[in-house]
């Protein structure tokens, strides 16, 4: 009975993975797939680079960091058990490591070498495991960069290059006997410092002062400065290998010495377990769901109010894009809210699709045909429509305010806040609360280091980057700045989430949860019957105003917004009319008797008398005096209306002269005296070229039909089943085009080249080869260039030849194709395996 050969390659690792295994790397590490691997080699190649390395180590939670980072300062290959007692530690230590601490490593280890395989960082059996190539170099220490372990380098390491008398020095230093060869003495040194009994006897001589100096260095950084007349500590440590030279000023604490002081273990402290969320508060899961549809119908009425006061075109672009500062302040005071969140709702209509610039010369924010769309929807899916583009939302409003990498102001809608790891962060928190029960609401202090334990590089500097440097010499790793950005996104995932109305209480809601899991269907029916009913009545008041006991529906909104100025908002809206207001009413083309009708059938109350003595008055004296262009000219049927105007000071500027008894001419233009007039206390009505009145009803600017901004992908899709399938089956069968044996035919030029080349046949031999394979049902093996000059190798079952084509089964794509034979560069027949 034949015994299974270990792999010595991660080629061999990977083609030796059933086809699940390998759809599970491509799975989790997508970048793989751009383009589909031609095969196993390639895949392993690729698997290998450090651009791709990166990408996955910065997908791993900590506990399986922390084994790659292990593996990295074990031997090459090593055991599980020297794996397991780096994390573990030998148990000889001063009670750091507890009992039940081991128990959980060991435990945990298997499902973090097993994530480790399956994303190929780490290859070989339990007696053999390797760590690939480009990990290690990441993850192992260097001058340059200190391993995020801490370790420095091994005595072999540290001391290449070190002249065979000083290590004969070192060695009598430390009572080992000489020897001329340096490997030897190199050999015993870390036989030395591995050796618990001696190398604990050897401390035991060491000064106090000289303990002192390796306590700083034993859990890192290793690496410290020397003067060149050291202290007679460091002179003590340095004589007797346990700091060895780097440089004229440097010194390193080296691997085998640091993990003695260490009890054996690579980390301070291993994380094999994630860390438990905590709850701040237990509420109602009906009072929590209550509270976020209370404010999911606060966040509707707000986007609504940005549409309405951005509706007839908004503020201008900035040349760099974004909004100036005044304008956010203006929106902010509009929106009676503080500019931080100003910012939010700005950024979160823009995101989805209900602003949009409106691409003019004077270049304008404004909504798109999409808000009109929207508004007619009913609240719950207007509400879920928002939802959704806030989660998938690259764009990170909390941003707005800082300064970018060069110093420059970060706008609102500007171009600079897009953060490709703001839906990942989003979707995550969100996922964590509702791993909690209904109406828990989190501790974010420990939702932080939970997110900190999943991904603990996502977002930092590379693996191995150069590190900023820190007194005595020292380096510091870690991804501060990124990491740091990672947890603000995850603070400001939960201020909005509660603005948006996803949390109330700070607990997921069950429409939220129902959004998450289901979809949003589900989410808008578990939120309608939450949301209040809109009225078709407001009350009317004898001091001029209109309470809104709720909120209204949408004609009855917008036409109480022209008839009257909105006074205050909460749980129920004051608006309070004035002749201005109810002059726009007129201006948008509304008669007294249509405002009159209009309050009485809408009102609860009757119809005060001062509110219809206001209307009456405004309509009275509205349109008696009329303006068109002359430039502009004001005509009135009263002559001593104009009179009144003549003789007013404030009427200077606009520079009247009469044209006749019923007719005043200006050099203003018609809109500036319009204002102007309306300033005095007159109602002037526009009229057209033709003397008909100009009615001007509530603007509608709209931007041309624009879709919502596309999200900033981090990195590449997770494939689907369909793709993952096909592009397994062509990596098997281009690795078995590459590494399947051929007939050889050494006396034909028929003969393939190398493995991995494409083989070359005379057409005539082409022809002749695919034609008996067609009629043997055998498989060949072919070189194909395609309309586009880019070669491969397939393997193909010839089913018919004809007409200059060959159709055959290709295993590479699972189909069958047809292949013009003047681009099939060659062909070799495949051996029978033996």
């Amino acid at each position: 009975m034949g015994t299974t050969t270990p792999p010595r390659t991660l080629a061999e690792a990977l083609r030796a993975r059933g086809d699940d295994s390998l759809a599970g790397l491509l799975r989790a590490r997508p970048d793989l797939l751009n383009p589909v691997p031609n095969d196993i080699t390639q895949l392993a190649t690729r698997a290998g680079t450090r651009a791709s390395v990166v990408r996955a180590l910065e997908h791993l939670d900590r506990f399986a960091l922390q084994t790659a980072e292990a593996l990295a300062v074990a031997p090459d290959p090593a055991p599980y058990e020297t794996l397991l007692s780096l994390l573990t530690g030998d148990g000889l230590d001063d009670g750091e490591q507890h009992d039940d601490a081991g128990a959980a490593i060991t435990a945990a280890l298997p499902g973090a070498l097993a994530t480790l395989r399956e994303q190929a960082l780490v290859w070989g059996e339990d007696d053999r495991l390797r760590l690939v190539r480009t990990a290690r170099e990441l993850l192992a220490p260097s001058p340059q960069h200190p391993s995020p372990t801490g370790l420095g380098p091994t005595v072999a390491e540290a001391t290449a290059g070190m002249s065979p008398g000083r290590l004969q020095e070192i060695l009598t230093a430390t009572g080992l006997p000489a020897t001329h060869d340096p490997v030897s003495a190199v050999a015993a040194l870390s036989a030395l410092f591995t050796d618990r009994t001696r190398m604990a006897e050897l401390l035991d001589s060491a000064p106090v002062e000289a303990l002192s100096v390796l306590d700083r260095l034993v859990w890192g950084p290793p690496y410290g400065e020397v003067t060149p007349n050291p202290t007679p500590p460091v002179k003590w440590l340095r004589d007797r290998g346990l700091l060895l030279p780097v440089s004229t000023r440097t010194v390193v604490l080296p691997r085998e010495a640091a993990l003695h002081l260490r009890a054996g273990r690579a980390h301070r402290v291993p994380e094999p377990v994630p860390p438990a969320l905590t709850a701040v508060a237990e509420r109602d899961p009906q009072a929590v769901d209550r509270a976020a549809a209370g404010q999911a119908f606060t966040a509707l009425a707000t986007v609504e109010e940005l549409l309405k006061l951005w509706n007839g075109g908004g503020p201008t672009i900035l040349r760099a894009g974004g909004l100036s500062v005044r304008e956010l302040k203006r929106t902010a005071t509009a929106l009676d809210v503080p500019e931080p969140i100003a910012a939010f709702w700005v950024e979160l209509a823009y995101g989805a699709g209900l602003l949009a610039s409106d691409g003019e010369t004077d270049e304008r924010y404004a909504p798109t045909p999409a808000s009109d769309e929207w508004l007619d929807l009913p609240a719950a899916d207007r509400w879920t429509h928002l939802a959704t583009a806030w989660l998938a939302a690259t764009r990170t409003p909390g941003l707005v305010g800082g300064q970018d990498a060069k110093g420059r102001a970060l706008s609102a809608l500007g171009p600079e806040l897009d953060r490709s790891a703001a839906p990942d962060v989003r979707r995550r928190v969100l996922a964590l609360f509702a791993g909690l029960p209904p109406g828990t609401a989190p501790n974010p202090e420990t939702l932080l280091r939970r997110l900190r334990w999943e991904r603990p590089l996502r977002g930092g500097p590379a693996p191995g980057a150069p590190s900023a440097p820190t007194p005595g010499g020292a380096t510091s790793g870690g991804g501060a700045e990124g990491t740091d950005l990672r947890s603000r996104l995850a603070l400001w995932t939960l201020n909005e989430a509660e603005l948006l109305g996803i949390t109330g209480r700070g607990a997921l809601s069950s429409q939220a949860r129902a959004l998450l899991e289901e979809g949003e269907k589900a989410a808008a029916v578990r939120l309608t019957p939450l949301l209040p009913e809109p009225l078709d009545h407001v009350l009317l008041q004898a001091d001029l105003t209109a309470v809104a006991p709720g909120p209204l529906e949408r004609p009855l909104a917008d036409m109480l917004s022209v008839l009257a100025d909105v006074e205050s908002k909460g749980g129920a809206t004051v608006y309070r009319f004035t002749p201005g207001s109810v002059r726009r009413a007129l201006d948008a083309g509304r008669a007294a008797t249509d405002l009159h009708a209009f309050l009485a059938a809408h009102s609860r109350t009757p119809v005060p008398q001062p509110l219809s003595y206001l209307i009456d008055d405004v309509a009275r004296r509205h349109g008696h005096l009329r303006i068109g262009a002359a430039s502009a000219y004001v005509r009135c049927d009263d002559e001593a209306v104009l009179n009144e105007i003549l003789a007013d000071r404030r009427s200077t500027g606009l520079r009247l002269r009469r044209l006749a008894p019923t007719v005043l001419a200006s050099q203003a233009d018609p809109g500036p005296l319009l204002e102007a007039l309306r300033d005095m206390g007159y109602a002037p009505a526009a009229e057209s070229a033709d003397g008909d009145v100009l009615i001007t009803r509530a603007g509608a600017r709209r931007t041309p039909p624009r879709t919502p901004p596309v999200p900033v992908p981090e990195g590449p899709p997770t494939p689907d089943d369909t793709l993952l399938g096909a592009a397994v089956r062509a990596i098997r069968a281009g690795d078995t085009a590459a590494t399947v044996a051929r007939k050889e035919t050494p006396d034909s030029p028929s003969s393939p080249g190398p493995s991995g080349a494409l083989p070359r046949t005379t057409p005539a031999e082409t022809l002749a080869t695919v034609q008996a394979a067609a009629m043997t049902g055998a498989t060949v093996w072919i070189g194909y260039v395609n309309a586009d000059g880019a070669a491969s190798q397939r393997v193909i079952a010839p089913v018919r030849v004809e007409g200059g084509f060959v159709t055959a089964y290709d295993h590479t794509a699972d189909e069958i194709r047809t292949y013009p034979l003047h681009r099939i560069t060659g062909v070799a027949e495949l051996a029978e395996e033996a």
